[in-house]
């Protein structure tokens, strides 16, 4: 039998979790977790090239960097955006309509070496941006995946009618909440790097996305998870000694 308070802690946590997965899954599945606000270009035949080289040139962080600052662009985990305009003859247009335009980032590129000097292949490779930037995709992932886990032995648990393994998913949560905070810290901590490589435009503004604070957001909830979850676990096991002691005397 299962103390009222012990199973009312399992559900809140249950509810908490769900939460934390759905925001961190939109977090990493979208691409506003850093955005750059370009003022009016005077030169539009370098932005026409910058705009060309993002949708249709070889993966390089040198060329996207320079389109996400000129081009009003937002970066996410798995994708880098710019705001373009619709019509491909856009520049005899007075007003043209624009939206918004991604390119996704492959398994190849994310593992890719960081150079300290952007974009240059001969320079020396930053071992510190890169692997930062291998950590900023594969946490996330890390999270998610230990969520899911701590999903089927819950499950197990409930089928068992035993809050012993809820130990286990508290665990699993707490592990989790903190992938979630070390993505956003690695995220951060590339883009100030990256940031000191290069050379931001003259006007350009940047500002962190909502895609960022939706993953900060999911690694308290994950946290608060497995607050409920190990005290539940450990409060019914000390409830249930004390019983037996009880029966026993």
């Amino acid at each position: 039998m299962v103390d009222n308070r012990y199973a009312t802690a399992v559900v809140i946590g249950s509810v908490l979790s769900l939460l934390a997965a759905v925001y961190l899954s939109v977090a990493v599945g979208t691409q506003y977790w850093y955005q750059y606000h370009s003022p009016p270009a005077v030169n539009t035949s370098d932005l026409r090239s910058l705009h060309k080289e993002f949708l249709e040139s070889e993966f390089d962080e040198k060329t996207y960097s320079d389109a996400l600052f000129r081009l009003n662009g937002t970066l996410g985990l798995w994708w880098r955006c710019i705001l373009g305009p619709a019509d491909s003859h856009w520049y005899k247009e007075p007003e043209p309509t624009m939206v918004t335009q991604c390119v996704t980032f492959t398994l190849p590129q994310q593992i890719e070496p960081k150079y300290k000097e952007v974009g240059n292949h001969n320079s020396e490779t930053d071992l510190l941006r890169s692997y930062l930037w291998r950590c900023q995709f594969l946490l996330p992932l890390v999270s998610l995946s230990l969520v899911t886990l701590g999903a089927l032995v819950g499950i197990f648990s409930c089928l068992c009618h035993s809050l012993a393994p809820m130990l286990v998913v508290g665990v699993f949560h707490l592990l989790a909440g903190f992938c979630s905070l070390a993505t956003v810290c690695c995220f951060l901590a590339g883009m100030h790097l990256l940031h000191q490589a290069t050379v931001l435009p003259e006007g350009v503004e940047h500002s962190l996305g909502w895609s960022l604070y939706l993953a900060l957001v999911s690694s308290p909830l994950q946290m608060m998870t497995a607050a409920l979850l190990i005290w539940a676990s450990h409060s019914h096991r000390r409830s249930y000694r004390r019983m037996t002691i009880y029966r026993v005397a």
